[in-house]
């Protein structure tokens, strides 16, 4: 059994009265008074026409946007906007202001009654003083966002981070720079990088966990070798899995002779490396032994061995064999391996054990004197000035997100709860970016999208015809549209057809056709395809058959040339006549002939009124089913795939019918008044014969498909009893 969300009860919903209009087929919740706002959270979410739309790519402003995203992810869902409603209506006299969609909201408005609203209303009214517009009734989103910019420009601007410039103190400036060097830092609201209280505190207790290892190592006497006995200890443990790897492979030689063979690299592995440039790097030869392996052998640490490692091992010598077995053990055996690890096993489980290592690039000298200094205390007084002022930048925050959900929450109320703005005559929804103007057309129902390819997946349920088009500024900004056109046909729309692109702004774009979702457009398109497929098939058969022609008569004449080279060894004999060729034409022309006496016969016999009532008859056999089908597609037209691929989530079904499909593109016309001259200089003199001659084919193609088909008004019982005598005879 299902359940209504915690936002809706079934008590809730019986509380207000709502009132639906009808808009393009679509039923839709009317949002015009004060108590429709309050009881928004009451409506039933079925009844919105989008539950969720993303916060880019629509043409509201994306900071109001993102406050009312409380959660982040890129997409305002039900709840975030019932949530921005009532913290809106909540610091409103008359929350129906948040309707008109004003640019500035009126000081008047804040409701005063309330403790948020005073605070409200007087950092309004100081933001507007500190801009010198004391008196101004009204305060507008200019005006917050200066305040605000202005406002964070401050290194300490109650934000909880503490940046190096918010000090003059040098020494708390490189305590600062210290923190962020080992633990990183935070972005400040004016874009600067700093520390916070928690960042501090993890500092100070890093330092002192290392100061205290530090101490330990000392106290259990670990450094053998002094102050090199760090270095010494890498050394060994740089080689260690290497030189353990040797001996491994010596003893196992040892074992068995058979293996010395494969223990040590083969020939076809040295041939392999010879092939090459030699670099003697880490990649060509680092996976090889140490030395040259045999039962027993000591590990040589100065010649002889690998050319990848010589350098660690020379340094191994130096820092631990030396000190501990004297400058001419140049050899080891896998008991002085042994007893070398041995010194520095405890001085290993002790760094194992470190503590505070973040804080050990600053050096132990550093990490001292700055425990032991009062930078910590200069730290604490900044973050409490700073946290002082975390109450005025919160007012002004406030300031800045009433304002601008009293401009933009009737908007995209009108595009989310109910889609009043895009069957509004003069208003653009916020999901129309601009007009193309392509093929003598305007089409404005233009939505950005990213990906037209994985946009048109989904799109294409929409039964509309898309034209993705590419945008291009001389900037070289660059955008991708999907633009809907809903009037006309699409006779001259194909990919690589240009155009031009308005966007909300006013500003023109390049426009390319780049890819398209083919659907009927009009039901005059419809009508008359089936022609205009007949003509192009006619046509494309006419460009075959002169292309065939041409052919064979450059065939032919390059043969003729070729002949006449020969004319004087031979003369060509006479061509005759081939009887069958000429009896074959003499019965094509018959055929024909006899069709158009026949089809002439038959249009004598009709009345005068049944000739255009046979065209009509014959063109509504031909075009109906066309018509049919472009009008069921046409009906089923939805707006709702092609914002879902866009990320919304459309809950109504949003239809495009013919209707709106007309007004949403527009077609060239000449402006009311206008006059116009039919005298045309460059027009062809004979264009109407050719024009009454297209007519009569047209005409006899139409009788003659209605032959074929079987809708033919000239039956045998037309002839009259005068004449069927002669039909016998011509028999």
């Amino acid at each position: 059994m299902s359940q209504n969300p915690p936002l809706l009860t079934a008590a809730a919903s019986s509380r207000h009265t709502w009132k639906f209009f009808r808009t393009g087929g679509l039923d839709q919740v009317a949002l015009t008074t004060a108590a429709d706002l309050l009881a928004l959270d009451q409506l039933d979410p079925k009844l919105w026409v989008a539950l969720s739309c993303p916060v880019k790519g629509i043409e509201l402003d994306e900071k109001t946007l993102a406050l009312i995203d409380s959660d982040g992810d890129g997409r305002i869902r039900v709840p975030e906007l019932i949530a921005a409603v009532q913290w809106a209506t909540a610091r409103l006299k008359d929350p129906a202001v948040l309707l008109r969609g004003a640019d500035a909201l009126p000081l008047a408005a804040i409701n005063d009654a309330t403790p948020d609203g005073r605070v409200l209303l007087s950092a309004a009214r100081q933001i507007l003083t500190n801009l010198g517009r004391a008196g101004d009734p009204a305060i507008p989103v200019e005006a917050t966002a200066d305040v605000a910019r202005i406002f964070s420009a401050s290194a300490l601007n109650g934000d909880g981070v503490i940046p190096p410039e918010a000090t003059t103190d040098a020494d708390a400036q490189a305590l600062i720079r210290d923190i962020i060097t080992c633990l990183g830092g935070v972005a400040d609201r004016n874009g600067s990088i700093g520390i916070t209280a928690a960042k501090a505190e993890e500092f100070y207790l890093a330092l002192a966990a290392y100061v205290a290892w530090v101490e330990q190592g000392a106290a259990a006497g670990l450094a053998v070798l002094g102050d090199t006995t760090g270095a010494a200890c890498a050394a060994i443990l740089a080689v260690r899995a290497k030189v353990e790897d040797y001996f491994a492979r010596c003893r196992l030689a040892a074992f068995d002779a058979r293996a010395l063979a494969a223990l040590n690299r083969q020939e076809s592995e040295y041939l392999a490396l010879a092939a090459r440039d030699l670099k003697i790097t880490t990649e060509e030869v680092a996976g090889f032994p140490l030395a040259r392996i045999e039962a027993r052998r000591p590990l040589p640490l100065l010649e002889g061995t690998n050319p990848a490692w010589s350098a660690a091992l020379a340094t191994l010598h130096a820092t631990v064999v030396t000190p501990l077995l004297g400058a001419g053990h140049t050899e080891l055996t896998e008991a002085d391996w042994a007893s070398l690890q041995s010194h520095f096993g405890a001085y290993e489980a002790w760094l194992a054990a470190k503590a505070g290592g973040a804080v050990e690039k600053l050096g132990v000298a550093r990490v001292r004197e700055l425990l032991d200094g009062r930078g910590r205390a200069v730290l604490a007084g900044l973050i409490a000035q700073d946290r002082a002022l975390e109450p005025e930048f919160n007012a002004i925050s406030a300031v800045d997100r009433l304002v601008r959900y009293h401009r933009d929450l009737r908007a995209l109320l009108h595009n989310f709860v109910n889609f009043a703005d895009f069957y509004s005559p003069d208003r653009l929804a916020v999901f129309q970016v601009g007009t193309l103007f392509v093929d003598s057309r305007s089409c404005e129902l233009c939505i950005r999208v990213d990906d037209p390819a994985a946009h048109a997946l989904l799109a294409s349920g929409s039964k509309a015809y898309i034209a993705y088009v590419e945008c291009r500024r001389a900037s070289g900004e660059t955008m991708k549209i999907a633009a809907c056109v809903t009037q006309g046909d699409s006779d001259f729309l194909a990919t690589g057809r240009n155009g031009l692109f308005y966007d909300r702004k006013g500003r023109d774009w390049d426009a390319t056709i780049i890819r398209i979702i083919d659907n009927p457009i009009s039901l005059r398109q419809a009508f008359w395809s089936p022609y205009k497929k007949f003509v192009r098939l006619i046509e494309e058969q006419v460009a075959k058959r002169a292309a065939a022609a041409d052919a064979e008569a450059s065939a032919k004449l390059a043969a003729n040339a070729e002949g006449a080279t020969q004319a004087d060894q031979a003369k060509a004999a006479p061509r005759k006549i081939d009887i069958g060729t000429v009896a074959a034409l003499g019965v094509a022309v018959g055929a024909i002939g006899g069709a158009l006496a026949t089809l002439a016969t038959g249009l004598a016999r009709l009345a005068p009124w049944q000739l255009p009532l046979v065209l009509l008859s014959l063109m509504l056999l031909i075009s109906l089913p066309a018509v049919i089908i472009a009008w069921l597609k046409l009906r089923q037209r939805n707006l709702g795939p092609i914002l879902d691929a866009n990320g919304w989530a459309i809950n109504g079904r949003v239809q495009i019918n013919i209707p709106l499909g007309t007004a949403l593109t527009a077609r060239a016309e000449l402006p009311a008044g206008s006059h116009r001259s039919l005298h045309d200089p460059y027009a062809e003199k004979k264009g109407g014969r050719r024009t009454l001659l297209a007519v009569v084919i047209l005409l006899l193609v139409l009788l003659g498909l209605a032959k074929i088909f079987g809708f033919w008004p000239f039956d045998s019982a037309s002839v009259s009893a005068e004449e069927a005598p002669a039909a016998e005879s011509m028999n």
